[in-house]
């Protein structure tokens, strides 16, 4: 049998005529063409297929239809899987930060083990970054990662990152601990959103000093938080990253005694060529720009 005319029988039986069949074929042909080859096919199979007005597969046309449909209906999932394979595809995850200052270097060198990639980059904080990953919309994630990997993720650790309280530049205090020695304080606090493990990690500092800090401004990124401290919305909780400390109006203090957030990479089950190429890069890029923060995990 001829295998386009068991393509058009596909549409024809599985939308139930062949004007339904034309208005879906993914590629032009006229009615009166399909109709021709199906007429060529019953010839050729010796049996009339499908009843015309009103539409109904007769016996023979079932048993094609059952025979044919499986391969029609995997076409796309194998033509997929070629091209993924051929030009494969990592939807990556971080803060605009990472993608922006440190991401670009990473992928110039995944580059050249895997010319043909396809990359998407996708913005988020960290809560949002985890979902994205179980819903199976990126394959990494890099930002902030707890001791243990979130459920149905894999983690690995890259850097331990000091904490840093951020003043306005015209602060006339000297030191953190100026300001911790208070129990209650009531200078506004800026930082990520309260779920974020830098802020849990800054607040469970507080709590083994017996300090009350409550956050009052919430942002979405770190750079905001040293923006909002320049135009003296008060102090910042931040993470002590060079590109985010040179903002313009901005004093940066050191957090001692403070847990340091550690950042690293998530991803969903058994990591691909690729995402492997990915995660053997990102560390190295870690170890070769943060040697002083360098996570024993990652060592």
């Amino acid at each position: 049998m001829n295998v386009h005319h068991l393509e058009l029988f596909y549409y024809v039986a599985k939308h139930g005529g062949i004007s339904a069949a034309v208005r879906h074929i993914p590629y032009g042909i006229q009615q009166p063409a399909v109709s021709g080859q199906m007429r060529a096919l019953e010839e050729n199979a010796g049996a009339v297929l499908f009843e015309r007005s009103p539409f109904k597969l007769t016996l023979a046309g079932e048993k094609l239809f059952a025979h044919v449909a499986p391969f029609f209906e995997n076409l796309g999932g194998v033509a997929a899987t070629l091209r993924t394979e051929v030009e494969p595809e990592l939807r990556l995850g971080a803060s605009e930060l990472v993608l922006r200052d440190h991401i670009p270097l990473v992928m110039q060198r995944v580059r050249s083990r895997h010319p043909r990639m396809r990359l998407s980059l996708r913005s988020g904080h960290q809560s949002q970054l985890e979902t994205w990953l179980r819903d199976d919309q990126i394959d990494l994630a890099i930002g902030p990662v707890e001791t243990r990997a979130p459920a149905r993720l894999q983690r690995l650790a890259l850097a331990h990152v000091p904490l840093v309280l951020m003043l306005a530049k015209g602060s006339k205090t000297k030191s953190a601990e100026e300001i911790l020695r208070q129990k209650k304080i009531t200078e506004p606090l800026i930082g990520l959103p309260a779920t974020s493990s830098i802020m849990r990690n800054f607040q469970a500092g507080l709590k083994r000093r017996g300090i009350s800090w409550p956050q009052t401004v919430e942002v979405a990124s770190i750079e905001l938080i040293a923006r909002y401290v320049a135009n003296g919305e008060g102090c910042g909780v931040n993470l002590a990253i060079p590109s985010v400390m040179k903002e313009r109006g901005v004093r940066v203090l050191p957090l001692e005694g403070f847990t340091p957030m550690t950042m690293g990479v998530l991803w969903r089950g058994e990591p691909s060529a690729l995402v492997r190429a990915v995660l053997d890069e990102v560390e190295r890029y870690s170890q070769e720009t943060w040697p002083e923060w360098a996570s024993a995990e990652a060592e």
